[in-house]
């Protein structure tokens, strides 16, 4: 679903890279806002589409914000910062573009651990041009948060977490797809969001969980997945994981276990990426080792393997999820280079249930409407 807020995203250096994660989502997939161009000089000319995924999505990635302007034809209404940092600071050389922006009225949205807000000099910029600035991580006031109060047992539907093996491995692009394939086969799935990218792209349930007190993450997380429970009526909620359990820095996918409760997982895991992403010195954990951990951690169980085919050939991939499934007994598939009805058979599998709430959905819709079943991929 597009929308009329038209934007451009600044991804100055590092589009297409780990620490790009925020605009590589948002060229994915967005529900806020319709997406006019990346900045990032290093790419410039290229098609966003082609960078990420290569495949061409007419997204063209530009070299500064003037040509956004140029190729747009008009000042769009805001400029996301589309980079993740791992310290979550804004750097001095990304300043002044960011400010070119205000001065020009468009609104800024930043993800940062640094509030702009806060920032005096962006502060007297929006003030003067009447731009807003949206901190997308600042958190909510004390008396606001939630502690795990036990709702969660009341969520009657089934819940799954898609958690990987490393910060940056694609855990929010397999949830997203995944609940959009289930929706396309008549299943009535919603995504948890549970970082600042998920809630910049839109996602009406979502928590910046890496900005939230720790002593109120897992109620957070529980509170989010309550209230689509409660509101959508699903037939199945997919959690977005952050991090990685086994991980040094990045503790929120402990929380997610503990605040989803979720009767199932599907880990997300990068075989071609052989040390931890923002720490070279540390070795990736491996799939088996990830799953160990998880089932130790939570009364939960991983159902399937999901791999990102960074540095591996369609060939390696191939073997990658043969591996799997023989010595892990479990499915896998590449949610970006593999039909999408792998994904969901790997969910249908361990929840066969799932199939019939679909069917029933489908036929009650179909009824209303006078149309009988219409004859959903099911």
């Amino acid at each position: 679903m597009s929308s009329s807020v038209k934007a451009v995203v600044y991804c100055e250096g590092v589009f297409g890279q780990l620490d790009g994660k925020t605009a590589n989502g948002l060229v994915r997939h967005s529900e806020k806002y319709d997406i006019l161009s990346i900045i990032d000089s290093t790419n410039a000319g290229a098609d966003a589409g082609i960078v990420l995924d290569g495949v061409a999505n007419g997204i063209p990635v530009l070299a500064s914000l003037d040509e956004s302007i140029r190729q747009a034809g008009f000042v769009p209404d805001t400029l996301i910062l589309g980079m993740a940092p791992t310290d979550g600071l804004l750097t001095d050389g990304h300043r002044g573009a960011l400010l070119n922006g205000v001065d020009r009225g468009m609104n800024l949205v930043s993800g940062l651990h640094e509030f702009l807000n806060d920032d005096a000099e962006f502060v007297a910029a929006a003030l003067v041009s009447g731009a807003t600035i949206t901190d997308v991580r600042r958190p909510k006031e004390i008396n606001q948060l939630r502690l795990f109060s036990g709702r969660v047992f009341d969520v009657t539907c089934p819940r799954i977490a898609v958690l990987g093996t490393d910060g940056s491995v694609g855990k929010r692009t397999t949830a997203t797809l995944l609940t959009q394939a289930l929706n396309e086969r008549g299943i009535r799935a919603v995504m948890v969001g549970t970082g600042q990218t998920a809630l910049i792209q839109g996602a009406q349930y979502a928590v910046a969980l890496d900005a939230t007190i720790p002593q109120f993450c897992s109620g957070e997380v529980e509170a989010q997945v309550v209230a689509a429970f409660e509101i959508e009526d699903p037939d199945v909620i997919i959690v977005e994981g952050q991090g990685a359990l086994s991980h040094p820095a990045y503790l929120s996918s402990g929380a997610i276990l503990r605040g989803s409760r979720p009767e199932g997982v599907v880990l997300q895991h990068a075989p071609g990426r052989t040390m931890l992403g923002d720490f070279p010195m540390m070795p990736m954990p491996t799939a088996a080792s990830e799953i160990a951990l998880i089932e130790a951690f939570s009364d939960t169980r991983v159902i399937g393997v999901t791999i990102n085919h960074e540095n591996m050939t369609d060939a390696e991939v191939g073997d990658a999820i043969d591996e799997y499934a023989s010595e892990l007994g479990l499915p896998a598939t590449d949610p970006l280079t593999h039909p999408l009805d792998e994904l969901v058979d790997m969910v249908l599998l361990a929840f066969p249930g799932l199939v019939l709430r679909g069917r029933a959905a489908v036929a009650a819709v179909g009824a209303e409407s006078g149309s009988g079943y219409p004859g959903a991929r099911l």
